[in-house]
């Protein structure tokens, strides 16, 4: 990606995809983690950046819509506000505890051949949350965030879930990046028949939606920026007891959730774009109910616990410029070393760091030039990798696509290190 590709899509998401190494080194001598995505500002991303990806940006942008899910189901869509009083937010520790927004997709009773699934179709984002993410460039008109606050989500309102009891998968989204931007993968997980709860941290994204508030905007992404990343580890270590309290209050006594009950409680896993995926590692490491994990193009800001996850499976999925062995983020290579039972370690070729998250189709639309990847294929190598993880682990179900090269998929590249 060249540095006006890097800095435009950046400043679509609020955030700053993973430089190299000679633009991120930190005063230490150890290899280790580069800074996963940084705040970026608008102003910071240039004029060109800026023209890009104004409204008078070339006709030919792609359409604001993601590819249909995949699966047998319909899915259906809830949304959560939870508060754990018994935290101190560390961002902002004069707010009333610890604030967290979640989206449940989960298969609906309806089958997908009627999709989209009777019920009150669910929204993509709220509109200000829609503004607060296209602030980063300098759009601001209201037809711009009306298209995007309405992108399809392929899901309907609070509609009845399948029978039966389905796997849980928690996703957690890149840094200063809000939970809708994981979208294409969580409804295709739920259209296999996961339930999927996509988290929006507290003021770690581009704007957070709250009842009866103001939106949480990205305080964190001051704080590190300020830091040099060197507080990385607060960032993973929050958001994994952020995924204790939302699992607690999923498949506890007292569920928050109405369907709850359609959780399988003995087979959850978690996922997580960037610094998420690195807390997916986290969140393993801190609570055994988590029992596979993936990390999509995240530094690791975690020391691997010495019983490396006390066996359980764990899924590197990366770039391969950036995240093959010996390549420039160290993190992953001793990670690895250190990991026990099942293991993989994946890259895509030609992909960039924001492939694996809905941004390959946000960008294309608003004119911004992406990586290699068409934003199809981006999203379905995600979908389909992701998917066959959590089959074999969570559904014990084998995936020979995990074994190895499949001529289908020719980008994926197996490391066995």
């Amino acid at each position: 990606m060249n540095k006006l590709t890097r800095a435009a899509a950046a400043a679509l998401l609020a955030c700053a995809v993973a430089l190299p190494a000679a633009t991120t080194a930190t005063a230490t001598t150890a290899p280790g983690p580069v800074p996963d995505p940084a705040p970026f500002s608008a102003a910071a991303a240039g004029p060109a950046a800026l023209t890009a990806a104004t409204p008078d940006a070339p006709a030919d942008r792609l359409a604001l819509r993601l590819p249909a899910p995949t699966g047998p189901y319909g899915v259906g869509s809830s949304v959560l506000h939870l508060v754990d009083r018994s935290r101190t937010d560390p961002w902002v520790p004069e707010a009333d505890g610890r604030e967290l927004m979640v989206t449940l997709h989960y298969p609906a009773a309806r089958p997908a051949a009627a999709r989209p699934a009777p019920g009150r179709a669910a929204p993509y984002s709220t509109r200000e949350e829609a503004r607060l993410l296209l602030k980063a460039i300098q759009v601001d008109d209201p037809a711009s965030v009306g298209r995007l606050a309405r992108i399809p989500a392929y899901s309907a309102v609070d509609v009845r879930p399948a029978p039966g009891r389905h796997p849980l998968v928690v996703l957690s989204p890149g840094f200063g990046m809000p939970r809708f931007t994981l979208t294409a993968l969580a409804v295709d997980l739920a259209s296999r028949g996961y339930v999927v709860a996509s988290l929006d941290h507290a003021y770690e994204s581009s704007g957070t939606s709250v009842p009866g508030g103001p939106a949480l905007t990205c305080v964190a992404c001051t704080v590190m920026e300020e830091s040099g990343w060197s507080k990385g580890a607060l960032v993973t270590g929050t958001r994994a007891a952020d995924t204790r309290f939302v699992l607690d209050r999923l498949t506890g006594p007292r569920a928050a959730w109405r369907f709850a009950s359609s959780i399988d409680r003995t087979r959850i896993g978690m996922a997580g774009h960037s610094v998420g995926g690195a807390s997916a590692f986290a969140a393993m490491a801190a609570d055994g109910r988590v029992d596979a994990g993936v990390n999509m193009d995240g530094s690791f800001w975690d020391a691997p616990p010495s019983d490396g996850l006390g066996g359980r499976p764990f899924l590197l999925l990366g770039t391969d410029a950036y995240h093959r062995p010996g390549g420039e983020d160290a993190s992953w290579d001793t990670t690895w070393a250190a990991l026990g039972g099942e293991r993989r370690w994946l890259t895509a070729d030609g992909a960039e760091h924001l492939d694996f998250s809905d941004a390959p189709v946000l960008l294309g639309h608003f004119g911004i030039p992406g990586g290699a990847l068409p934003a199809e294929r981006a999203i379905a190598l995600t979908r389909t990798y992701v998917a066959a993880f959590f089959d074999e682990h969570l559904r014990g179900e084998d995936q020979p696509l995990l074994d190895g090269p499949d001529p289908a998929y020719p980008e994926m590249r197996f490391h066995r290190p």
